[in-house]
């Protein structure tokens, strides 16, 4: 039988701590062991129930969910999922919240919202039985190790990455490996609705090239990354001869809009060999058939190791499938792109 995973919630609100542990106790595998309304009961309550997990709201009295994050993370690291308010100021403290090492992020629900923190419990089960294997700040405060443009030729090659449970991290990892004229690459990331314009902004003030929200119809072009906006639809690519963002309409796949395996097997059947898949550290198995697809159809593919990922799942499953061309530690993604990616000196591929 599973031990069920024994949670802290932490929000100055009673109300939403009464939501949250129904939401979580309604799970036969999560147990609610107590609850705290501010970073001081918090404390304490940590101190004497020694929680698996904690779930942290952002905006607290007396200490924000931020400042007591980074004390956590710094006396007694454990997986921490943060709790926001889905608007601009939220998704800015809780994309701060996961680069210091909160494991994951759910908003807070909208009024009328069918399933309030629908996939909450199961992002708990994944940050009770994941343990970090290195520093949770270690992206963040590593330095920007871009290529200056003069070091690098691109070719004609598209690339496209999916993540999630990790992926804020793993992809300012990557990216701040790609110089300003880096290939045009694709990113699906799992991440709630308001968030992904914050973190796309975040992104392209971290990194060389331009980083931008996919945008229906927007040419892919050389020196760009487009982010698909979280929510609403999924991000494609369509057009072989002039490639384009297309974002679609559709239900849900694997259980997420946008879908990883939405935008793979776009890439699959537009680009064909002339594409390099990643996917990188997530829950689930989002992402695994695209990247076979992608594979299949000649693309270069590879997937992030277990040693470095927050949540080995959509590798894994990517890796058993035999989707995952190489195998490779986060750190050496970015360098590993950019030599598949370049223009061979003869003239580009």
């Amino acid at each position: 039988m599973t031990v069920p995973a024994r949670v802290l919630v932490v929000d100055d609100s009673p109300t939403m701590r009464g939501l949250i542990t129904a939401v979580l106790n309604s799970d036969p595998e999560v147990n609610v062991i107590g609850q705290a309304g501010d970073a001081m009961e918090a404390r304490a309550a940590i101190k004497q129930l020694n929680p698996d997990v904690v779930t942290l709201d952002i905006e607290m009295p007396n200490m924000n969910g931020l400042d007591f994050l980074e004390k956590i993370m710094r006396l007694r690291p454990m997986p921490v999922i943060m709790v926001s308010a889905m608007t601009h100021r939220g998704a800015e403290a809780t994309l701060a919240a996961l680069e210091i090492g909160a494991f994951d992020c759910v908003g807070k629900p909208m009024p009328g919202e069918p399933r309030p923190f629908g996939d909450l419990a199961d992002k708990v089960k994944a940050a009770a039985r994941s343990q970090r294997r290195r520093s949770p700040t270690a992206a963040a405060s590593a330095p920007a190790a871009v290529a200056p443009a003069a070091d690098f030729r691109v070719g004609r090659k598209i690339v496209a990455i999916g993540s999630s449970t990790g992926g804020v991290e793993a992809l300012i990892a990557v990216l701040q490996k790609f110089p300003r004229n880096c290939p045009p690459t694709v990113i699906t990331q799992h991440m709630p609705p308001a968030f992904t314009k914050s973190f796309a902004d975040r992104l392209n003030r971290l990194c060389a090239p331009v980083v931008e929200e996919a945008t229906d119809g927007a040419r892919l072009q050389i020196g760009k990354i487009y982010l698909a906006p979280g929510g609403e639809r999924h991000l494609q690519v369509v057009n072989a001869s002039a490639p384009s963002c297309r974002l679609l309409e559709q239900p849900p796949v694997n259980g997420h809009r946008p879908s990883v395996d939405v935008l793979f097997d776009s890439v699959a059947e537009v680009a064909g060999r002339n594409a390099v898949g990643v996917i990188l550290t997530g829950m689930g198995r989002d992402g695994a058939s695209g990247m076979l697809k992608m594979r299949s159809a000649g693309a270069r593919t590879i997937g992030q190791n277990e040693k470095t990922c927050v949540v080995y799942g959509m590798p894994r499953v990517a890796y058993e499938l035999g989707a995952v061309e190489h195998q490779l530690p986060l750190g050496s993604i970015g360098e590993e792109i950019l030599k598949l990616t370049a223009a061979r000196k003869e003239g580009y591929e």
